[in-house]
């Protein structure tokens, strides 16, 4: 990894890092919440928009929370992946397989798209993003520091989208299958990230995916391959970049499967794009 190239750039860096800590906890900690676990609406731009909350077993309004986003794909909702659709048909687990692995340490938010997309025409839903946020902070504990995105297709994109122009609101994500549908306002800055794509993918081809992948291998600093590495017949391989600046990792998966969010390797019955999404987002802490 790259370090400072001197004691003064590394004590720049720490106190950097400390006074961010410090300033990590939103205005809704300490307050006794208004917000739980269902379907909200707001108002944005003149938009009704809508948005499923899923907090922590047990909430402590006194404890920083991390905040995940979770993005459908085209044709989806909020809905959908709240309750799951059937991962043999290209469908993903609930929640993108998230909170049994998160064991109670993440607020999810579970954003409706307009007409089943993300098209973020003029910047609406990042607006609806950034609204969310406000919102929800106002309202639930929630460590600034540790907000993340995910979400498969076009919730890829939407997430890639962020990455771009939220560099300073969020903290990492993770793009599965994704492609720039939703625009990359901004996009010079660092954010930790992962992706996932297959080769066979017949909606979003791979190319697509690497894309996205190289501009944050660029954006990080990292050292470029000298060749794209390659499923292992039907067992995925994880690449994790070597000289990334510190605190941006990238990490990239790739498998031999068609555009499919719950793909699993040769011999496995589960989807590894869950744990693998969740490693990546608790290395940050």
């Amino acid at each position: 990894m790259q370090r400072p190239k001197s004691m003064a750039a590394a004590a720049l860096l720490t106190l950097s890092w400390l006074g961010a800590a410090m300033a990590a906890s939103s205005a809704g900690c300490g307050k006794d919440p208004t917000l739980g676990s269902q379907q909200y609406t707001l108002q944005v731009n003149g938009q009704q928009r809508e948005y499923i909350l899923k907090l922590p077993d047990s909430y402590d309004k006194d404890h920083p929370y991390r905040l995940v986003f979770l993005w459908h794909q085209r044709g989806g909702s909020a809905t959908k992946i709240v309750q799951g659709e059937d991962p043999n048909r290209g469908g993903v687990v609930p929640y993108y397989g998230l909170p049994p692995l998160a064991n109670n340490s993440a607020i999810f938010v579970v954003p409706n798209g307009l007409n089943a997309g993300w098209a973020n025409y003029n910047g609406e839903d990042t607006a609806f993003f950034d609204q969310m946020v406000e919102t929800i902070e106002a309202d639930l504990c929630v460590d600034q520091n540790l907000r993340f995105s995910t979400g498969f297709s076009w919730g890829g994109g939407m997430s890639y989208s962020l990455a771009c122009s939220r560099a300073n609101m969020i903290r990492a994500v993770a793009v599965l299958s994704g492609a720039e549908l939703s625009g990359c306002d901004g996009g010079t800055d660092p954010v930790a990230y992962y992706g996932q794509h297959g080769t066979s993918d017949s909606v979003l081809n791979v190319a697509m995916g690497r894309q996205l992948r190289d501009r944050f291998v660029s954006n990080n600093g990292c050292t470029r391959l000298a060749s794209e590495p390659n499923p292992n017949g039907g067992t995925s391989v994880k690449t994790e970049y070597e000289g990334c600046q510190e605190g941006y990792p990238v990490t990239w998966v790739i498998h031999n499967g068609d555009h499919n969010p719950s793909q699993v390797d040769q011999g496995s019955s589960y989807p590894f794009a869950p744990q693998n999404t969740w490693d990546f987002f608790s290395q940050f802490t």
